[in-house]
């Protein structure tokens, strides 16, 4: 049963106001985009994912265009509610999907959150038969490091979230990607130091990465890309 109905509305008004204009704006330029090129889709970690600057800045071979349809404090449920202009509209020929962290952040319930992302590629298959989906493992983080915020603003963000989480919710991804007719990839090597924490130096707060992070990830998926 689509879970359409359990979109996270307690987010601070100017958030959902972000949301929402981003969403009409991704509507907007869905109107010009090609068809079967290839489609990032996510929640803030594909949406500051610069892929247009590295696009524009770098010579990645690529004989598609990468869109970007990330959406800062996006669940499970935001995108089912939303596929049409986030995925659907743009008609890709492949999709990299990072989506479910913030289900994880948010402490929604581990089923409904995996029910929400069965669904999501389920609806995917139906309407994209011949669209190739990956599903990224989740990024690894850092909680022990500061990166200057305050004491109860570390004890919100990082309540439910860590590596361990992270990498137990990974696995249950590549069980769906198993079970859905999807590819799970890892392309997170060189993001961690000694400790199997993400580099100081490549995050700004220890769960969102700088651009330099992101040029490490998009070095791995080149050859999913190509």
């Amino acid at each position: 049963m689509t879970n359409k109905t359990t979109e996270l509305t307690n987010l601070h008004p100017d958030i959902l106001k972000f949301q929402n204009d981003l969403r009409k704006r991704y509507a907007t330029e869905n109107k010009a985009v090609k068809p079967d090129q290839i489609l990032f889709v996510g929640s803030s970690l594909m949406e500051i994912f610069p892929i247009a600057r590295f696009q524009e800045e770098q010579q990645l071979g690529l004989d598609k265009v990468i869109y970007n349809r990330g959406i800062r404090a996006t669940t499970t449920a935001d995108l089912l509610a939303h596929m049409d202009t986030l995925i659907f509209d743009l008609q890709p020929s492949k999709i990299f999907m990072n989506i479910g962290t913030n289900d994880i952040g948010f402490n929604v319930p581990k089923e409904d959150y995996l029910n929400n992302y069965a669904e999501i590629l389920d609806e995917i298959h139906a309407r994209l038969p011949k669209t190739t989906v990956y599903l990224m493992a989740y990024y690894p983080i850092n909680v022990t490091a500061s990166f200057g915020e305050d004491h109860h603003e570390h004890r919100a963000l990082y309540a439910h979230r860590s590596n361990a989480l992270y990498a137990a919710a990974s696995a249950d991804v590549a069980q769906l990607a198993r079970e859905h007719d999807a590819e799970f990839i890892n392309v997170n090597a060189g993001l961690t130091d000694a400790d199997g924490d993400l580099r100081t130096d490549l995050t700004f707060d220890g769960a969102h990465m700088l651009p330099q992070g992101f040029q490490i990830v998009l070095e791995n998926m080149m050859p999913y890309l190509k």
